[in-house]
């Protein structure tokens, strides 16, 4: 710098120490007042005029600065100036540019746009680089049947029952797995008590003078102890309408020993519903219309009448856990024990008594007091160290908010079906998309967890653990749960069972997945989505909890045997050959299909700006149940009057349901005239969507006693299907309905459907509140 001043004022004036001296100050108001400039041969004479340096202007006798005046003389003076203010420019210019690249240099923040020029987009976290149809591509690419094979080979086992050693070495290979891709891995540690055999003793049954019979299969949960001399009832598949069908008929059901056949309803629903005709005991057999199996096989499975460890409802089976002793409400208070079917035959055709109702599949006779039976049911309970193994993929926009991808690791025996293919496929597709982000670009916004669980089959603990531990947060930041268990079961069926937010995302990933037969959608959706595809999500399934628990949209899905169930569920006959047999030797092509088939679908999720879930849906279905509601109830007010007040209205339910249904709407419109490019816009629209399913959840029941709290989806008397029954048992004059309870529990559920509404409509200025 002091060799430019010495340059200009060479070359203006040939003075080498003649320089320009700049006082820039600023008013109160933020305008440049005043601008003063010296020069060194002016501030000489000042020096020698005032007797001192002083900076400040001198006036003249007509008042004008005296600064102005000296530059005013002079036009050598306004050379001076333009130079300065060009030397000015020229070192603002520097500074600019070099400030300007260390900005450049600096990264990206998530809601800044930074183009190096036009052609080239960078990411920016409101837009991602790769197109959809890009990312589609790239997942058929990685995913293959061939790598598949290698997998299902690496994961099989004959026998790997949940906290066994053999449970805890596939637990390793998937961290070894999850390791090897890159992702980030931890474990959860869980102490369990569940029922298992007794070591020394056995379970028995003796049938009137017949031979000691001493089933080495078993129902986890049961209730111990022996039944002795008690007659014997047939009671088909135990469903609720089986039961009523035996009260239309006048049969005394009060502690009777009830055989029931294996399928349609899950072994715990079945003991619940004995249990409240007042049994003694169940025993459950395969019969061969829903069982292919050999007639000595053993049937496994467990009777909790709900998910997760009994012995800790509501809270997580921590080591560290510190709670009083507790039994989960579920738990059944009669015997309960499986059967061969060449036991079940032995009993069935020795039955007599009053023959079976002409729609009942099976043998021809009921039973009837001569029919005498013993049970005891021997189990010890024992108590388990399990573990979960969890991966994660992290999001570039919304790290925080995650899709869970999740398949059970044990098995009662092989499982091949129940268990390897699904830890296979689960693994599969966290290399594969870990690879689509580490070498080919893709950027998800929003994070995936790959989640393996232990003790599936004691009742879903692994994943409820998980899930009764860490609620308060998962609730609010999972968004869905995909459930790999038994997804390739058959062949020539596909079924779909999940929460109707994703109803519509499922049925558009129907159309884009294929295999070598073309596009899923119309191979077995043919037009009719909700008809052929769609069915309800069952109590067992491990999706279960986080949709009717946690109020986390969830899905099942499998590839079935002409949309029957598979025949070796719970046996030890669930082998790789079996499942190869019922799928001719097309599991590995079957398993590409379906890993492709929830990977679109989480990927998706985690591509969008906007999650795709259609808010929508649940509007039809609340107005459904409001229809029969509103129908029972005029029909009791007509029936049975007394029973019900005369001012007993549901104006307040369609009331409820017309405010779901406006801010579902208004939503939708939101979503329309929403910037997609604004992160924060975005994040707020999902997380009205992400909160519609936790909000169906009743605030109002306890979790330790009524853990599936979803008034739609969820078991209890909140749910809007048990209060249309519960108007069935009022117009029936049945005993157990009570009118004050229906009333409290009507009125309970209204205000749940409008709370959910109000949430939905967002801001509470914009509620839409008629109540």
């Amino acid at each position: 710098m002091e060799q430019a001043r010495s340059t200009i004022s060479k070359i203006f004036n040939g003075e080498p120490h003649t320089y320009t001296r700049f006082n820039l100050t600023q008013n109160m108001e933020g305008d440049t007042s005043q601008v003063e400039m010296k020069l060194s041969s002016d501030v000489d004479e000042e020096v020698g005029e005032n007797g001192m340096g002083d900076n400040r202007p001198h006036h003249n006798s007509n008042g004008r600065p005296y600064m102005v005046q000296k530059l005013q003389r002079t036009p050598r003076n306004l050379c001076y100036m333009a130079c300065g203010v060009l030397l000015i420019f020229i070192i603002g210019f520097l500074i600019g540019y070099m400030t300007n690249k260390k900005k450049e240099a600096a990264p990206v923040c998530a809601s800044s746009i930074s183009v190096v020029n036009d052609d080239i987009p960078r990411e920016t976290g409101a837009a991602p680089l790769m197109d959809w149809d890009e990312v589609k591509k790239l997942l058929t690419e990685k995913f293959s049947a061939a790598k598949l094979e290698k997998v299902l080979s690496e994961f099989s086992e004959s026998s790997h029952r949940a906290g066994s050693p053999r449970d805890e070495s596939l637990a390793n290979r998937v961290v070894q797995r999850f390791k090897l891709y890159g992702m980030k891995v931890w474990t959860d540690e869980h102490f369990i008590k569940v029922h298992d055999p007794p070591a020394d003793g056995y379970n028995r049954i003796v049938f009137k003078n017949m031979s000691e019979e001493r089933p080495k299969g078993f129902l986890s949960y049961s209730s111990i102890g022996s039944v002795e001399g008690r007659n014997v009832l047939y009671a088909h598949y135990g469903e609720d309408n089986d039961f009523q069908t035996l009260l239309d008929r006048n049969i005394n059901m009060d502690g009777r020993v009830m055989l029931i056949r294996a399928g349609k309803i899950s072994f715990a629903e079945k003991v619940a519903n004995a249990a409240r005709m007042n049994a003694s005991a169940v025993l459950i057999y395969p019969d061969p219309s829903d069982y292919s199996i050999k007639e000595h096989t053993e049937l496994y499975g467990h009777v909790h009448l709900g998910s997760g460890d009994p012995y800790t409802p509501g809270f997580p089976s921590f080591n560290h856990t510190q709670f009083p002793p507790a039994e989960s409400s579920g738990l059944p208070k009669i015997l309960a024990q499986t059967i061969t079917l060449a036991m079940a035959k032995n009993i069935l055709n020795q039955l007599s008594g009053a023959k079976r109702p002409d729609k009942w599949e099976g043998f021809s006779k009921l039973g009837d007091e001569t029919d005498v039976i013993s049970v005891s049911v021997n189990n010890v309970l024992t108590e388990k160290r399990i573990h979960n193994v969890f991966g994660v993929i992290k999001g570039f926009v919304d790290p925080d908010r995650y899709v869970v991808i999740g398949a059970q690791r044990d098995a009662w025996g092989p499982g091949y079906a129940a268990s390897t293919v699904g830890t296979s496929v689960l693994v599969e597709l966290a290399r594969s998309i870990s690879d689509m982000v580490k070498n080919e670009g893709f950027k998800p916004r929003r994070s995936i967890v790959f989640a393996s669980w232990s003790a599936g089959e004691y009742g879903s603990i692994g994943a409820t653990e998980w899930l009764e531990g860490y609620l308060s947060s998962l609730s609010m930041k999972a968004f869905s749960y995909i459930n790999l268990d038994g997804i390739v079961t058959g062949l020539n069926g596909f079924k779909v069972a999940a929460s109707p937010l994703m109803h519509t995302l499922i049925e558009n990933t129907l159309k884009e997945v294929k295999n070598r037969d073309g596009f899923l959608y119309k191979q077995f959706a043919r037009d009719n989505f909700e008809a052929n595809i769609l069915e309800p999500m069952r109590m067992d399934s491990a999706a279960y909890p986080f949709l009717a628990l946690s109020g986390i949209p969830s899905m099942s899905f499998r590839f079935s045997p002409d949309n029957s169930n598979y025949k070796y569920f719970g046996t030890m006959e669930d082998t790789a050959e079996n499942l190869n047999a019922a799928t001719s030797s097309q599991v590995p092509q079957l398993a590409e299909t379906a890993g492709r088939f929830a990977g679109h679908i989480a990927l998706r999720l985690v591509h969008d700006h906007l999650l795709q879930m259609d808010v929508m849906k649940y509007y039809k279905v609340v107005r459904s149940y409001v229809t029969k509601i509103n129908g029972r109830v005029k029909e009791v007010l007509k029936m049975r009057p007394q029973l019900l007040p005369k001012s007993l209205t549901v104006q307040w339910l369609i009331s409820a349901t017309g405010s779901y249904s406006r801010a579902a709407q208004s939503l939708q419109n939101d979503i329309q005239n929403s910037d997609l490019e604004d992160i924060e816009m975005c994040r707020l629209i999902n997380d009205r969507i992400m909160a519609v399913e936790r909000n169906f959840l009743s605030h109002y029941v306890s979790p330790r006693k009524s853990p599936f709290r979803h008034i739609l989806l969820g078991s209890g008397p909140h749910t809007l299907k048990a209060l249309t029954k519960h108007l069935d048992a009022l117009k029936t004059n049945n005993p157990e309905a009570n009118s004050e309870q229906f009333l409290n529990e009507f009125a309970l559920a209204t205000w749940t459907i409008q709370g959910c509404a109000n949430s939905l409509a967002g801001d509470i200025w914009s509620l839409d509140n008629e109540i």
